[in-house]
């Protein structure tokens, strides 16, 4: 199409070289023609020449001409032909356009239709399950329909007082059903309520109750001025020493240590009569067999005395009426006796207030829990006379001596678990008679063990690869090991922790769990200036 107008411009310009030679023929005819004419050859060649150059430049300026109309003709054309090509190309546009608007119009359906089909398919899949339901609901009421035409014949059979017990079986089963459900949830509320209120109570005691640690020995020494004396304490091939351990049944140890002989017996009231008569006996001079038995015999007589003395002052002391006079005795002997260090009189005392405390805050009646804290170890006066443990021994003492009370005796005997509780006070005084021998420093022999178990527990903790640091907290209740983060990553420290555990499981012996704890962390530092 774009060719068109060159095309008729060079048959335009051939059309205008053709006129131009054929004037330039019809001029050279002429010529010819006068020359033969008689004009002279020159002349008309001359002549000829003109008329050449002049058609020449004719034929030229025509042939531009032509060609400046065949250009202006091509022009318009293809000003035409551009129009053309512009409109085509907008209606082009236009149909893209419309294509593509037709097209966005098309996926929209289809996106439409999609998710009609898929509300279909769960209206489909609900409709389904609603069949199922229906279904088994008609089973489940041809079933009901079947079971209430049997019951009704069954009741049509029975008596009025037959159906009231029926009625009234399933009535209580499923009340039975939905009191268990209830009871269930009370039961754990009240459990999660208790937890917090001991621990809130045991606190509050401990914080109210504060007395100071007495820690006693089994061996006890006795200071002697010289060395002549304490052969003469000793006697002829220790003669003396002799009479004085069958006299008071403990044992008298002398060695090489200057000024010293020691007093040893697990009963303390025993140890007190042979260390107050070598006390004597070293005050006297005179130390022979007689004079041993006439010395322990006194030193008996007022030790006796001390114990009842002692017995009636605790009772003032913990605020205790109506005893009589041989548990009064007993609880003086417990001045003498030590439980892992701790002076169990005064254990005793410590566990009558303790108990108190806690039953007026549950509010109970605290002079019932301090009476029942206080005797709760009355056994341990006489249990190394007696076959089997202090509660049973001490309950069947505190009956024997006019104790009636049944939260005494309950909590007396069951103190240790011996024997079920059937009273609250029992389950107080146990709580108590763990704070007491709990308390750091309480017991000596019991605290020492504390710090070897910490001991030991660092030393299992720091013995493991990447350790930096282990500590022993909580009362050893837990152990916590810092790693090295820069060498040990979170895999090795989980597998730190259950290796310890199991050391600490296959090594040690220990009340209640250990919690041990391995922290991996990495700190980045930086200081600005």
């Amino acid at each position: 199409m774009f060719h068109q107008p060159l095309t008729l411009a060079i048959e335009t310009q051939d059309l205008a070289i053709a006129g131009g030679a054929a004037v330039i023929g019809a001029i050279t005819a002429w010529l010819f023609i006068a020359a033969t004419t008689a004009k002279s050859i020159s002349t008309a060649k001359a002549e000829a020449a003109a008329i050449v150059e002049t058609a020449r430049s004719e034929a030229q300026a025509a042939a531009r001409a032509i060609e400046v109309e065949a250009e202006a003709v091509a022009k318009e054309r293809r000003k035409a032909v551009e129009k053309d090509a512009t409109e085509i190309l907008r209606d082009a546009k236009e149909a893209q356009t419309r294509a593509n608007k037709r097209e966005e119009t098309l996926d929209n359906k289809l996106s439409q239709l999609t998710r009609r089909e898929e509300k279909f398919e769960v209206k489909e899949s609900r409709l389904e399950e609603l069949t199922n339901d229906r279904e088994a609901l008609v089973a489940k009421a041809a079933k009901t329909a079947e079971d209430l035409k049997n019951r009704l014949a069954e009741a049509a059979e029975m008596s009025r007082d037959d159906a009231r017990s029926h009625l009234f079986e399933e009535i209580r089963h499923d009340s039975q059903h939905e009191a268990a459900k209830i009871e269930q949830e009370i039961i754990g509320a009240a459990e999660d309520r208790a937890r917090d209120k001991s621990r809130e109570i045991t606190l509050l005691a401990i914080q109210r109750y504060a007395a100071e640690n007495v820690s006693d020995s089994t061996v006890r020494a006795v200071k002697i001025p010289s060395d002549d004396l304490k052969g003469r304490i000793i006697g002829r091939e220790g003669r003396n020493i002799r009479a004085i351990e069958k006299a008071t049944g403990a044992d008298i140890m002398v060695d090489d240590t200057p000024g010293v002989i020691s007093v040893s017996c697990f009963d303390r009231v025993r140890q007190a009569i042979a260390a107050e008569s070598l006390q004597k006996l070293v005050a006297d001079g005179r130390v022979h067999p007689s004079r041993i038995e006439e010395v322990v015999a006194q030193t008996k007589r007022d030790i006796e005395e001390r114990i009842k003395q002692t017995g009636q002052d605790s009772l003032v002391e913990a605020n205790i009426r109506g005893v009589h006079p041989k548990i009064a005795e007993a609880m003086g002997k417990m001045q003498f006796r030590t439980s892992y260090g701790q002076n169990i009189l005064r254990h005793s005392i410590e566990v009558a207030f303790l108990s108190q405390m806690i039953a007026d805050q549950l509010g109970l009646d605290g002079t019932i829990a301090r009476r029942c804290g206080f005797l709760h170890d009355i056994g341990k006066a006489m249990d190394h006379e007696m076959e089997g443990g202090h509660p049973a021994i001490g309950m069947e003492f505190a009956r024997k001596f006019g104790e009636k009370s049944e939260a005494v005796l309950n909590a007396i005997g069951g103190h240790h678990g011996d024997i079920p509780a059937t009273t609250p006070y029992t389950a107080i005084v146990m709580a108590a008679d763990a704070v007491s021998g709990a308390r750091p420093g309480a017991r000596r022999e019991s605290m020492e063990m504390y710090i070897k178990r910490l001991e030991h527990l660092e030393a299992i903790a720091t013995e493991q690869p990447f350790v930096d640091e282990a500590h022993a907290i909580q009362a050893g209740r837990e152990v916590r090991i810092i790693l090295d983060a820069k060498k040990a990553d979170d895999a090795t420290a989980h597998k730190i922790a259950r290796d310890v555990a199991k050391r600490i499981e296959d090594e040690m012996t220990f009340p209640g769990e250990i919690k041990v704890t391995v922290l991996r962390e990495v700190r980045a530092e930086a200081i600005a200036r």
